[in-house]
């Protein structure tokens, strides 16, 4: 069942909320603290548990359909570039994940996926994170048709879409989620209002944000910023030029 907007009612259970803290120099994932390695040639879902071991059957079988359904959309409603769509599960779904390789939130964590696309990073971090709850908000409608369908073919029930364009949003969240719709300034300026003031995590309430390339200058007193380089996480090649932005 996907949500309507008014309906915001979750299942509870115990999570910590943390952030990795950045140390220079090579970084092994925490999940490879026990000397595994990771095989190149493992199937796409493999991939995502071998950097997320304690992902529950569940969850690992709603991440396992997201290759085939996003196939079948693609091929009517463009969400996915088409020469991505052969690496959906690393450069969409693992490096949706970079958000969850930071940070836990806890249970309730209302978050908005501004400019969500085809459903990314919202709809791998509604998997990941079922009791924290999503709103995934798209200026394109037919965007948002895919994504409504996917999420119900999977059985997310953590997730609601709004077609809205961001600047006239004014819904707060205690995180704001995106994967590089805009430079960094645009990007505040439209969400640094849908941030609340008071959360309840152990990280501070504020703005996720994914992108590449290389980083830009950042002027905005009374906001703190950290990068962390997705290579801190993930090893594949593809995430050499890919940071996670946190501000708050």
């Amino acid at each position: 069942m996907i949500w309507g907007n008014n309906n915001l009612g979750i299942r509870c259970a115990k999570v910590k909320s943390s952030l990795i803290p950045l140390r220079p120099g090579p970084v092994v994932p925490p999940s490879f603290d026990d000397g595994r390695r990771i095989d190149m040639k493992m199937n796409p879902e493999e991939l995502i548990v071998n950097y997320f071991p304690e992902l529950d059957k569940r969850q690992q079988e709603q991440l396992g359909m997201l290759g085939l359904l996003y196939r079948e959309w693609n091929a009517r409603i463009n969400v996915v570039s088409r020469q991505d769509i052969d690496n959906l599960y690393e450069r969409h779904i693992l490096h949706s994940l970079g958000i969850a390789a930071a940070i836990r939130f806890k249970p309730g964590t209302l978050v908005m996926d501004a400019g969500t696309g085809g459903g990314f990073p919202g709809i791998p971090l509604a998997v990941f994170f079922p009791e924290a709850r999503f709103h995934l908000v798209d200026s394109t409608a037919k965007k948002l048709a895919v994504v409504r369908a996917i999420a119900g073919e999977i059985g997310l029930d953590n997730v609601t879409t709004e077609h809205i364009r961001l600047e006239e949003h004014f819904i707060q969240y205690d995180f704001v989620v995106s994967r590089a719709v805009a430079s960094l300034d645009q990007f505040l300026a439209w969400t640094w209002k849908n941030v609340k003031k008071q959360g309840f995590n152990d990280l501070k309430n504020g703005v996720l944000y994914l992108r590449g390339g290389e980083t830009e200058p950042f002027n905005h007193p009374g906001i703190k910023r950290k990068i962390f380089p997705l290579t801190t996480f993930f090893r594949e090649p593809f995430f050499d030029t890919k940071y996670l932005f946190y501000l708050s």
